[in-house]
């Protein structure tokens, strides 16, 4: 394990957990999840650290998810528990930061996609700057939004969460804001004089006393895009896409003529079922199941390939249409029982 990926020292009363991979975009392999989670074990009852800040070194990413060709690797070599292994362990990460008896704030400065939401989109105090850059693209390699994505997009006002999921769109600090993903805003430039505060003082009076930044153009509202997410069924999504003159309607037909269909067809199901569970851990048990499922069908290394490895951009996907995707299999992602489960809500005597 190379412990320099992550940097973790206290200051004054803040514990600080800082990613430094930048030129993966501080991807979260398995050791990095794994440190993450032993540090944060071990400050759940420290007395001296108040509160725990998540941040990056790189004005670039706060985090874009997880190793992904890491976990494609693991497939090739007929490892299905070991690409499993960083899904189950994120997630259990996941829940642990959304249950933290102390405050955490996450620096969402920069791009925070997959599994940096599930990182740093859960916790209590969650800043947004500028350059702030959110989504959860996962359909574009045949997966479906994870990490707690899922959670966050079903709550997400209107059926604009619906949109997001099956376009993998891309949030600004402002719509990110919006759509739950994120709490308030601040300039990149006065992160470091947050930081500092929080050594000093209570998280929550830090961030009361941030001042407003200007606001960015969210896009589409809720009702504006109503008419078309509102379909009961893909086909019927796409159909009403397909017939609508707005440019917005145009993009998001051409972002999901280019996703997996039938990672389009789970995360369409998967997002209303989303909305009739009770908590996040519910739904990080589902997601898991639906990964689980996905990762053993070809179109996970498939799109791995064309998007992150040969980036020809022109994954060849089965089936190739959503006409062909079979519903029962959609039924079974979501109700075939878990190869192994994620345990939750996590026990045990550092985990209370």
């Amino acid at each position: 394990m190379n412990p320099e990926l992550v940097h973790i020292r206290q200051t004054g009363r803040l514990g600080r957990i800082t990613l430094d991979r930048p030129r993966a975009l501080n991807a979260l392999n398995m050791d990095m999840i794994t440190r993450i989670t032993d540090c944060l074990r071990a400050w759940r009852h420290d007395p001296t650290i108040e509160t725990v800040l998540l941040d990056s070194t790189s004005p670039r990413a706060f985090c874009a998810g997880g190793d992904i060709r890491a976990i494609r690797a693991r497939l090739e070599h007929d490892d299905f528990s070991g690409a499993a292994e960083p899904f189950r362990n994120s997630y259990r990460l996941a829940s642990l930061l959304a249950g933290y008896a102390k405050p955490v704030v996450s620096f969402l400065d920069g791009i925070a996609m997959g599994g940096g939401i599930g990182l740093g989109g859960h916790v209590r105090h969650r800043i947004v700057t500028e350059r702030a850059c959110l989504a959860m693209p996962e359909v574009a390699i045949a997966l479906t939004p994870d990490a707690g994505g899922s959670y966050l997009l079903s709550r997400a006002p209107g059926l604009s969460g619906l949109r997001l999921a099956l376009t993998g769109g891309r949030m600004n600090a402002t719509a990110a804001i919006d759509a739950g993903f994120a709490d308030r805003q601040a300039h990149s430039d006065k992160l470091d004089m947050l930081a500092d505060a929080l050594t000093r003082q209570p998280a929550g009076r830090v961030m009361d006393g941030l001042t407003p930044c200007s606001t960015l153009s969210p896009g589409p509202d809720t009702a504006t895009i109503a008419p078309v997410y509102s379909a009961p069924d893909m086909p019927e999504l796409l159909r009403r896409l397909s017939t609508h003159p707005a440019d917005w309607a145009r993009a998001d037909m051409e972002a999901m003529q280019a996703a997996s269909p039938f990672a389009l067809c789970v995360t369409f199901a998967a997002y209303h079922a989303a909305r009739r569970l009770p908590d996040l851990d519910h739904v990080l048990e589902q997601e898991f199941r639906l990964i689980c499922h996905m990762l053993r069908r070809p179109d996970f290394a498939e799109g791995v390939r064309a998007r992150l490895i040969d980036k020809d951009n022109a994954p060849r996907w089965t089936p190739d249409s959503i006409a062909a995707v079979s519903a029962s299999e959609v039924a079974a992602c979501l109700n075939d029982p878990l190869p192994f489960s994620l345990d939750l809500p996590l026990r045990g005597p550092d985990l209370q």
